[in-house]
């Protein structure tokens, strides 16, 4: 891999919860803010041996978890 890598991802949820002063009614609403890390281009990132294979298994775990966010939200 490159030094220059960065592979954070960040998830921020807010649950917002409110309740009418007028009618006492209810409602709860989620935001779900997600910004996962780029995957790398086996390409332009030049890597072979262990590093394509740590490079492919980055790649399909960032889809895996794509995946996972997309069915939560």
């Amino acid at each position: 891999m490159n030094l220059q890598s960065s592979r954070s991802h960040v998830l921020f949820v807010m649950k917002i919860h409110c309740i009418s002063l007028s009618t006492g009614a209810q409602h709860t609403g989620k935001l779900l803010l997600v910004d996962l890390a780029g995957s790398e281009r086996v390409k332009r990132s030049e890597v072979t041996g262990d590093g394509l294979k740590e490079t492919i298994e980055i790649n399909r775990s960032l889809s895996a978890l794509g995946d996972v966010v997309g069915a939560i939200a």
